[in-house]
């Protein structure tokens, strides 16, 4: 397994989700309408807006997964934080990075993972929008777009902005 990576602007992505005031509040019907209908859109029973701080990627709203957080060092978020591109897992356990991961061996079974890294207005990419599933699968173009677009209104709500256009 290779433990989630460090981004380099660690310190500033840090002290940015701190200043959001998002961590271990709670729910939110904004993030909740988001992750049900990426869940519904897409067919994955699992969907998440994952914040990844220094110890943990804790789960701001969640459908399918009891779980409210998991540790950082196994955390796919993790990974997906080091870029702005989506990053896409079609089989967990064909990949090296995560054959071992607890989260691929254990209860879960993570097979397959979509996170769309979100970001502060700054620019700190500070956790994402992700669907996970325990079979393997591909998403096709109009699916990646769909979460891309999603990631959007995520984005949105992160920076104060209304309910306007998130979904019901």
């Amino acid at each position: 397994m290779t433990p989630a990576p460090i981004p380099d602007d660690e310190a500033e992505r840090l002290q940015a989700l701190e200043e959001l005031l998002l961590l271990d509040t709670p729910p939110d019907e904004r993030y909740d309408r988001v992750v049900r209908f990426a869940a519904e859109q897409l067919d994955m029973p699992v969907a998440l807006v994952s914040l990844v701080d220094g110890r943990r990627q804790w789960f701001k709203s969640r459908l399918g997964l009891e779980a409210s957080e998991t540790s950082r060092d196994i955390s796919f978020c993790g990974h997906a934080i080091m870029s702005p591109e989506l990053f896409v897992v079609e089989d967990a356990s064909r990949d090296p990075r995560f054959a071992d991961n607890p989260l691929v061996t254990g209860d879960l079974h993570l097979r397959f993972y979509a996170g769309a890294p979100i970001s502060t207005p700054g620019g700190h990419r500070i956790g994402t929008l992700c669907v996970i599933d325990s079979v393997p699968r591909q998403l096709g173009p109009v699916e990646l777009a769909v979460l891309d677009a999603l990631r959007e209104l995520v984005n949105e709500a992160l920076a104060g902005g209304g309910d306007e256009g998130l979904p019901a």
